[in-house]
C-alpha cells in the first residue's frame, strides 16, 4: 500500500510533530545532567561529555543503517520496532551502575531513536509539493521543540527525583508513543525492490551524484557541532561559575526553546523560494551568536541566554531549509537522502559534544566561544564559495 498525497491533514501534522518531539528528546535528556550521572556511575569529568557524544554517534549509526530501510520496508512497522528497542535501552540506562555499560547503552539509546527520521520523510510523501515545506517545517517545529524541551524537563526531574527517574519516564513515554504510532500512522509500503545491501550501496552513489546533498550536509554538520558544543558546556558553566541549580538551569534551557519557532518560519521561506538568503543569514548570525559572552560579568547569564536563543534559531532554520532542499532531489530516495543528510549532521553534533568537556576544562568559557564561533564560520565560507561558483557558471 502506498500513501497518497491527500492524507496529510492538520491533525496529522500535529500528531507527527508530537511523536517526533517525544522520540528525539531521548537523545538529549542526558545532556544537562551529565554532571549528576558521571560521578554516580564512576565516570571522570573529562569523560562525562562522552555520554552525549555516544548517544549522538548511536543516532548517526541508526540513521545510516536503519533509516534507509524506510525506502524498502513498511514504514509504520519499522518505526514501532525501533521504538520498542528504545524502551528497552532507556530502562537499561535507568538501572545500570557501570560506566562502560552506561556508555554502551547511551549508544543504543541514540541508535533506537531514529524512527523520527522515518516519520519525517513519510510526511514529505504524504504532503503535496506546494505545501511540503510548510508541512515538514511544522513537524520539524515539534521535533526541535522536543530537542529544546528535553533539557529543562530533564533538569527539573533530576533535581527533584534523581537522574534515573528521567530515563524511566522516557521509557514510559516511548511505550505510549508506540501505541499512538500503531493506531494512527498510515501504512506505507515503498515501491523500491532493491535488497538491503544494494540500498546501502546506493548511499555512496547518491552522495556522489547530489552536490546539493553534500553541501547541505556540510553546512548543517558545522552548525550542529556548535549547537552541541554550546548545550553540552553551558550547564557546566552555569553550575560552576554562576551557582545555578538544576531547576534554574532548566529555566535557562526553556528560554532556548524559543528558537523552535524557526522551523515553521523556515518551511514557509523555503516554499516561497528564499532558501539562499535565509541560509546566508542563519550562518552569519550563528557565527556572531557568541558575542554576548563579552558583555559585563554582572549580565553574563543574560548573555549566555541570548547566545542560546540566537544559536538555536539559526541552527533550526538552516536545518529545515536544508531538509526542504534535500527532499526535492529525488522522491523515491527520500529515506536514503534523509539518512545521509541527518547522519552528517549528527556526526558534527557528536564531535561538538565530545570535545565540549575537554575544551571547557582546559580553557573555560572563552575557549567554548572561540571553538563555537569557528564551526558556523566554516559553513559560511563554504556557502559563499559555492554561491560564487554558481554565479560564475550562470554568467
Amino acid at each position: 500500500m502506498t500513501a497518497t498525497t491527500h492524507a496529510m491533514t492538520r491533525g496529522m501534522v500535529l500528531l507527527f510533530a508530537f511523536c517526533c518531539g517525544a522520540i528525539v528528546a531521548n537523545i538529549y535528556y542526558a545532556q544537562p545532567i551529565i554532571g549528576l550521572i558521571a560521578p554516580d556511575i564512576g565516570l571522570s569529568d573529562t569523560m562525562a561529555s562522552f555520554i552525549v557524544s555516544l548517544t549522538q554517534i548511536g543516532y548517526a549509526l541508526g540513521l545510516f543503517f536503519l533509516v534507509p530501510l524506510g525506502d524498502l520496508l513498511e514504514n509504520r512497522r519499522l518505526m514501532i520496532i525501533t521504538t520498542v528497542v528504545a524502551i528497552a535501552s532507556l530502562l537499561a540506562a535507568a538501572f545500570t551502575d557501570q560506566p562502560n555499560v552506561f556508555l554502551l547503552i547511551s549508544l543504543l539509546v541514540g541508535f533506537s531513536s531514529v524512527s523520527v527520521q522515518i516519520l519525517i520523510p513519510l510526511a514529505a510523501h504524504l504532503a503535496p509539493e506546494e505545501s511540503r515545506g510548510r508541512v515538514v517545517g511544522g513537524i520539524m517545529g515539534g521535533l526541535l521543540l522536543g530537542i529544546l524541551l528535553a533539557r529543562p524537563v530533564s533538569s527539573v526531574v533530576a533535581d527533584h527525583f534523581g537522574w534515573r527517574a528521567m530515563f524511566m519516564i522516557a521509557a514510559a513515554l516511548m511505550a505510549a508513543i508506540s501505541v499512538v504510532l500503531a493506531l494512527t500512522v498510515p501504512k506505507r509500503q515503498p515501491d523500491h525492490s532493491a535488497t538491503y545491501g544494494q540500498l546501502l550501496g546506493s548511499l555512496w552513489t547518491l552522495l556522489r551524484q547530489q552536490p546539493v546533498l553534500r553541501q547541505r550536509a556540510f553546512y548543517q554538520g558545522c552548525m550542529f557541532a556548535t549547537f552541541s558544543l554550546f548545550w553540552t558546556a553551558v550547564p557546566l558553566e552555569l553550575a560552576r561559575n554562576h551557582g545555578l541549580s538544576q531547576s534554574e538551569i532548566a529555566i535557562f534551557a526553556l528560554v532556548g526553546a524559543i528558537g523552535a519557532i524557526a522551523a515553521p518560519i523556515s518551511g514557509r521561506l523555503a516554499d516561497a523560494g528564499h532558501t539562499r538568503i535565509a541560509s546566508l543569514l542563519a550562518m552569519i548570525f550563528a557565527s556572531l551568536s557568541f558575542l554576548p559572552a563579552f558583555i559585563h560579568p554582572a549580565y553574563s547569564v543574560i548573555g549566555l541566554a541570548v547566545t542560546g536563543v540566537v544559536l538555536d534559531f539559526c541552527v533550526q532554520m538552516n536545518m529545515v531549509l536544508g531538509q526542504r532542499a534535500v527532499y526535492s532531489l529525488d522522491a523515491k530516495s527520500r529515506g536514503r537522502l534523509n539518512a545521509l543528510y541527518m547522519t552528517s549532521i549528527f556526526i558534527g553534533g557528536a564531535f561538538g559534544s565530545s570535545v565540549a568537556s575537554a575544551v571547557y576544562e582546559h580553557g573555560g568559557w572563552l575557549w567554548i566561544v572561540i571553538v563555537g564561533s569557528v564551526f558556523p564560520l566554516l559553513a559560511l565560507l563554504r556557502f559563499l564559495s559555492v554561491t560564487e561558483r554558481r554565479s560564475l557558471a550562470a554568467a
